[in-house]
């Protein structure tokens, strides 16, 4: 068996690649605002809010494909309207797909943002308060500074989890050869083709190496962050 990758599935990764990158861009300034709005305010809701964020850890993906398929799709309200006023189809296109791997890779990166902004000692917004400093100003010097290694975990979680995903893309954005092929959806399918078994393992390696890679980055994002707020300590 060749372990070398013919055209065909080069293209599947790095469709794969442009989904997860894409997914995590759009969601990390999301992901953020809610990270911050869960870690530093009481509010009623929150305890639903927080639940609603996670949901999509514990219902079935393929629920979640359904719900963004109803939202999204071109008789939805959200999808209807993107078609109609901006001429944006996410359904069945490369965009769905992001959208897709975006949702469901949003918890993990809310959790791993808002345990490093929760890390981050308010005492020490206070004395930039304390000298004059506003809100925002004292957001951008310490808060975020502090925060920056567990964003950029959580962003490096949801790029794994983006590439894993396969139950929400397949029910949203179906399973179209270079169009939403991703790597788990092409791993699905060179299992339902008879000789497909090279294939599938050459796109399960690389896939394993992918994510593999990505979450020793994430470790090395975390321990650098708890490093960082005991230096500051």
């Amino acid at each position: 068996m060749s372990l070398a990758l013919s055209p065909m599935e080069w293209a599947v990764v790095a469709l794969s690649l442009k989904v997860s990158l894409v997914a995590v861009l759009g969601t990390m300034p999301v992901a953020y605002g809610l990270a911050w709005l869960l870690a530093r305010r009481r509010f009623p809701g929150r305890m639903l809010l927080d639940a609603l964020v996670h949901l999509p850890l514990v219902v079935p993906p393929v629920v979640t494909g359904w719900l963004l398929l109803v939202l999204f799709g071109r008789n939805g309200p959200i999808g209807a309207w993107l078609e109609q006023v901006l001429g944006v189809t996410l359904v069945f296109r490369w965009t769905g797909a992001a959208l897709a791997a975006a949702v469901m890779a949003l918890p993990l990166m809310v959790r791993a943002m808002r345990l490093s902004i929760e890390a981050v000692d308010r005492r020490l917004v206070g004395a930039a308060r304390s000298l004059g400093a506003s809100k925002w100003r004292a957001f951008a010097t310490i808060t975020l500074p502090l925060s920056l290694p567990g964003i950029l975990a959580g962003a490096v979680l949801g790029f794994a989890r983006s590439l894993g995903e396969f139950g929400a893309t397949i029910t949203f954005a179906s399973n179209i050869a270079g169009e939403t092929r991703t790597l788990p959806l092409a791993i699905y399918s060179g299992l339902q083709m008879p000789g497909g078994e090279d294939q599938v393992t050459r796109l399960a390696i690389i896939s394993i190496l992918l994510s593999l890679g990505a979450l020793l980055v994430s470790e090395m994002l975390v321990r650098r962050s708890a490093g960082s707020r005991a230096h500051v300590l």
